[in-house]
Parts: structure tokens; sequence; C-alpha cells
């Protein structure tokens, strides 16, 4: 016995947790559990932390709002370098997929988070400190880089660590924390300068290494790893002590061994592996092609033609608070309703309002959108509905209602579920690279759609781009009805079991028997 409590001092001590000696035996099976309640409060901690990488990406990516103007008013940057200094944190996002492809089963999930703040402190250093355009350059790609690698782990990490009646709620947090990360990014923009707000940026990522260092990494990886004594000291922090962590961590035994622990790429190939990767790749594609990078690239336009007082900066802050609030909603129907029913309702209010869109246009002329408002005396002062010109009918309604229920739709479904799915449907062994080549599709076809709206429009009228991606949306809804499968309240090892066709040997929940002791070794 003696020994014992040597070797669990030791599990401890490697994984970094601040756990009691109650906690330890509880999870080492020294005591038997006294119910089946689960505690989630450490879980939740746990998960917050992981969460300010999501964060700091959602900073990134809504830095060249505020920071564009700046740039451009201070002759630092043109105007056709301005859409390049957008644009670069796509091509970084698709190199930081790799990257933590490749960390994620090596090193893990928890160094590879922290990893993540490497290029964000580099990237944010550089568009802090530097004037020459290449510098300012490789700063947004540094940052998109941290950003390609938070969108792989983060979901990955979250799911990984989560209970199946939570992960659908915590895995949506992901995008939730993104469009908070944009909304502070917009609202830090207008009193600070392009210069400390990359100092704010830079704070947020030093802080993920700081609180990550008290978090452990995921029970799978641990096992993966032939640690086992660390999966069950982490589980029981998680979990709590009444949990019955040995029934969970037998599931995650069964499925890794019914498949083989080497990874090579060609078994893509077999249609257990093939199928979820065929599935979330096209959820990516769909994501990006629905247009939400042309609405938000119009959106600014149409909130300050729309509504007369209401500046710039403040339409875009108000349009950021409607996709934040859209997706706290997500977030709580996530694992009410199901993954399946929120992409439908969102792909349908997106293919609706796409044409809408495309209908105000036709029905102005195909105009563009000017600003025609009077200067708010306050931040978002009287702002009235403004008329429209004498020689176009009054529609100003029209768009401004077409872009908050687009952006409704996008958030509840499109927008989170894409991620919350990629960290679900893939074994423990096929995740790191599966995941790395979902996150760089997505990445480069943001890059792609971004670039090739302006020829779009030329080619199609923009009714007519707007109808295209309006289709798409209902494509995506086709796809999503008889292709994706539902993750509600399925463990991960269940999800897998569905494309492989096996069954696991057990095919009890881990909170299901409050008679078992805790561990079967």
């Amino acid at each position: 016995m003696k020994t014992k409590n040597v070797q669990s001092d030791d599990a401890e001590q490697r994984v970094g947790l601040l756990v009691t000696s109650e906690d330890m035996k509880q999870a080492t099976g020294d005591l038997r559990p006294r119910d089946n309640n689960v505690k989630n409060g450490k879980l939740f901690v746990c998960c917050a932390c992981a969460l300010m990488a999501a964060f700091s990406m959602g900073l990134a990516i809504g830095y060249s709002s505020p920071a564009d103007p700046d740039l451009q008013s201070k002759g630092i940057l043109s105007r056709d370098q301005v859409s390049w200094f957008a644009a670069l944190v796509t091509i970084g996002a698709m190199i930081g997929g790799l990257i933590a492809g490749f960390l994620v089963g090596l090193v893990g999930r928890k160094l590879t988070l922290m990893t993540c703040a490497l290029p964000f402190v580099a990237g944010w250093v550089l568009l802090a400190t530097c004037t020459a355009v290449w510098l300012l350059y490789i700063g947004r790609i540094l940052t998109g880089i941290g950003a390609g690698m938070t969108t792989l782990v983060t979901p990955v990490y979250i799911a990984e660590m989560s209970s199946p009646q939570l992960r659908g709620m915590l895995g949506a947090s992901f995008q939730l924390m993104i469009t908070l990360g944009i909304l502070v990014a917009y609202a830090l923009g207008i009193p600070f300068n392009h210069v400390w707000l990359a100092i704010v940026g830079a704070g947020f990522a030093a802080a993920l290494v700081v609180t990550m260092c008290f978090m452990p990494d995921t029970p799978r990886f641990y096992l993966s790893q032939h640690q086992r004594e660390r999966a069950l000291v982490v589980l029981g922090w998680l979990r709590g002590p009444n949990a019955d962590v040995g029934v969970e961590c037998r599931e995650i035994e069964d499925a890794l061994d019914n498949s083989n622990e080497s990874f090579s790429i060609r078994e893509f190939c077999q249609v257990s592996l093939l199928k979820p990767l065929f599935i979330s790749i096209m959820l990516m594609i769909f994501q990006q092609c629905s247009g939400i990078n042309a609405v938000m690239f119009n959106a600014k336009d149409i909130m300050t033609s729309a509504v007369q007082g209401i500046s710039p900066d403040a339409a875009t802050i108000v349009l950021a608070a409607v996709q934040v609030g859209a997706t706290f909603v997500s977030v709580i129907l996530m694992d009410v309703t199901g993954r399946k029913i929120l992409l439908i309702l969102g792909g349908a209010l997106m293919a609706i309002s796409s044409g809408t869109f495309g209908l105000y246009y036709q029905l102005t002329g195909n105009q563009n959108i000017t600003t025609t408002v009077v200067p708010a005396c306050d931040f978002l002062g009287s702002a009235t509905v403004c008329p429209s010109p004498a020689d176009h009918p009054d529609l100003t309604w029209l768009s401004l209602v077409s872009i908050i229920i687009y952006i409704i739709g996008f958030s509840i479904g499109w927008g989170p579920i894409p991620w919350l799915i990629m960290s679900e449907i893939f074994p423990t062994k096929a995740r790191g690279a599966a995941s790395a080549i979902a996150t760089v599709t997505n990445s480069m076809f943001a890059f792609l759609v971004t670039k090739t709206f302006t020829q779009l429009e030329d080619a199609l009228t923009r009714q007519g781009t707007f109808w295209l991606y309006a289709g798409v949306c209902v494509v995506s809804v086709i796809f999503v009805l008889f292709l994706v499968p539902e993750t509600k309240g399925k463990t991960l090892e269940e999800i897998e079991a569905g494309f492989t066709g096996q069954n696991l040997h057990s095919n009890v929940h881990p909170t299901s028997d409050p008679d078992k002791d805790g561990v079967n070794d």
C-alpha cells in the first residue's frame, strides 16, 4: 500500500494538477464512489483557460478593421496593401493548421495549445513595433498561424475533456469566444490605435500560456501514450470524487484497442476514416462558401446607409454584438436541439436572407450602397432609419433585416458547429491529421472567397453573387439532412464506433452504474 501511495504522489506531480489525496485515491480505485453525480466545476475552469486561445484568435481576426484606417491615415499602408494586410491571416492559418496537426499527436493537446501563444505574441510584437510593410505582413501571418493552430487544437482539447452531456455547449463556446474577441477588438479600436491594440492582443496570448500551465492534458492523449495512471488522475479531477471514472476510462481504452496505434495517411482511403473526413471537409467548405465574408464585407456600408446617425465604428460593433448574442443562443441550444437541427435552421435562414439580399440589389438597380449619414453627436446617438434617395425605392429596411437574419443564421449553426463536429467525429489516432486537413481547407476557402468576391460581382452582378450564395446554403441544408450524423449525447467512442461498425466492449456511460468500483485494473 505504501508503494501505491508513492506512485500516486508521483502521478499527481507529473500531471501538474492541484489534486488532493482523496481525489487521487478515488481516481486509482482506493475508494468506492459514493454516488453517480458528476461535478463539472473543474471542467468549466479547464475549458475556460483553453478558450483564451479562441479569444486571442478573435482579436487577431477583428484587428484589421480598426487598424486598417489607422495605418492608412499614417501613410504606412496603401489601399491595396490594406487588402493584403487583412487577407494574410488566412494564409497564416493554413500553415498553423498543419503545424498543430503535427504537434497535437506528438506533444499533446495541452502543449500544442500553449505553443499557439508563440506566433500570437511574436506577431503582435511586430504589429506594435514595426512600420515596415513587410514586417507588418509577417506579423499578420504569424497571428494567422496562431489562429490556425487554435482552430484545430482548441475544439479537440475541449471535446476530449468534456462529458457527452456538455460537449456540445462547451464545444460551441469556441465560436462564442471568437466572436467575443472580434467584438472586443472593434470596441477597443475606438480609443486605441493599432499599436495599443496589438499590445492588448499580446497580453491575452501571454495569459494563455500562464493559465494552461496549471491545466492537464486530455485523458485520451494520456491513454494513447500508455499512461493510464495519469489518465485516471485527470478523469477523477474533471468528474469529481463521485463519478465512476473507471467505466469512462475503459470505454476510451476499448476504442483505442479497436484501432491500430500507428497511423498512416493512406488509411484515409478506408471508409471508416474517409467518410468523417469528407463530412468535415464539406462542412468547412459550406461554412466559407455560404457568403459570410461577402456579407460582412458589405455590413458596415449597409448599416451606415440604413441607419442615420450611426458611425461606421458603431455599425461594426452592433453587428459584432448581434453575432455574439446569436452564438450564445447556439451554445445554450447545442445539447438541447442537437447539431443537425441547428445546421438546417441556420442554413435555411442564410439561404432566405441571401436571396433577399439579391432581391434588394435587383430592385435598387444593382447600385452600390453609398453612405449618406449625418455625423453622430455621440456613439449611437439618436439613430433613425435613413431615407433612401428619391430615385430609388425605400428598401433600406430590406437590406438591414437581411443582414441581421443572415448573421443570426450563421451564428446559431454554421459558425460554431463545423468546428464542433470536426472535434467529435475523428478517431483519436487520426484526429490530428484529419483536423489539420479540415482546418487548412477552411482557411484556403476563406482566402479564396474573400479574394474572388469582386470578380464574382463583375461576372454575375452583385445580386447574382448573393443568389449563388443562397444556392450554396440550400445545398448545405440537403447535405446535412442526408449525410451528417447527429452526435448529441454520444461519447466520442460511440461516434467513432458508428463509423467503424464496431461495438464497444462497454456499453455503459461513465456515470450510469454507481455500484461499480472506480477502476478495474
